[in-house]
């Protein structure tokens, strides 16, 4: 499912693996999601689960950076 460049996950993979990062609810109401200069850029439809990403903000960090195998993303900006 992951998109991978010599076995890394990349930008592109993250925005790919997202309902598998975060589950499917989560992933069905973003309705942005790009990488940029490390960071990681969403817009969530709903206050509640973006309040809830906010406080989970660096365990996501931490496990799209295990699964890229480096570091992609340091920063978490919402929209």
């Amino acid at each position: 499912m992951y998109i991978r460049l010599s076995g890394v996950l990349t930008e592109t993979g993250v925005i790919t693996a997202w309902p598998d990062l975060v589950g499917k609810s989560v992933a069905n109401r973003t309705k942005e999601l790009f990488v940029r200069d490390k960071k990681l850029f969403l817009r969530i439809e709903s206050s509640v689960i973006k309040n809830e990403l906010m406080l989970m903000r660096s365990q996501i960090i931490e496990k799209i950076n295990n699964e890229a195998k480096s570091v992609l993303v340091e920063e978490i900006i919402f929209l």
